[in-house]
């Protein structure tokens, strides 16, 4: 469900920021790039017991907003925390790869575009999507593989929980090999994980060699 959820929000949010960044109205770009590249090299343990404290039922979340939900302990509330520590992550990173594509499409199309009478939103996706498919889809994959491998954040903010809410593949594999003892089924997960992120793989590189 996390990787449902996240990856499209993450990647529609990392588009509109790269076309934001690539805006010549836009002043101190440089500084904007870095600002929202900079949670990449954030340790994930570090920003992880961050974003537990912040969504503690007794966190600064709930004080600015003058909720009272307990973030931690809810099913549909811890998943909307990982997807949301997640996203603070990796928009950043996914839109600095989405900008120099950006800045590889022709400005003559948009120029050509213009003259024709296409209004900004029309140059958009006419343009500016299909040029960036080879692009979306080196990111869509790389967020795929990524979540399927995902661990650190979900077990150190929720645990995995409540229940199952938040349990992914790699918490399901450390559980199976480190709380039960039963490595052989843990071994079957790490080769499933590794199995999925192979065909995914292979499955953008048909794609992209399709687009080039």
């Amino acid at each position: 469900m996390i990787l449902v959820i996240q990856v499209p929000l993450m990647l529609a949010l990392a588009t509109a920021l790269a076309v934001a960044l690539n805006s010549q109205l836009l002043r101190a770009r440089g500084f904007f790039r870095f600002a929202f590249f900079a949670p990449v090299v954030v340790g994930a343990v570090a920003y992880s017991a961050v974003f537990r404290l912040l969504f503690n039922q007794n966190g600064a979340v709930n004080a600015a907003t003058g909720l009272d939900l307990n973030w931690i302990f809810d099913p549909v509330g811890a998943m909307a925390v990982i997807i949301i520590t997640l996203t603070w992550r990796w928009t950043g990173y996914n839109a600095i790869i989405i900008l120099a594509g950006l800045q590889s499409i022709p400005k003559d199309l948009y120029e050509a575009a213009e003259i024709d009478g296409a209004s900004p939103w029309q140059q958009f996706w006419r343009i500016t999507v299909p040029s960036l498919r080879p692009v979306l889809l080196f990111c869509l994959v790389l967020s795929i593989i990524g979540t399927l491998q995902l661990f650190t954040e979900p077990w150190l903010i929720t645990n995995g929980g409540p229940g199952t809410a938040t349990t992914t593949l790699g918490v399901y594999l450390y559980r199976q090999g480190f709380q039960n003892i039963n490595f052989g089924y843990a071994s079957t997960i790490a080769y499933a994980i590794t199995l999925l992120a192979l065909v995914f793989s292979i499955i953008q590189l048909r794609l992209f060699g399709r687009e080039s």
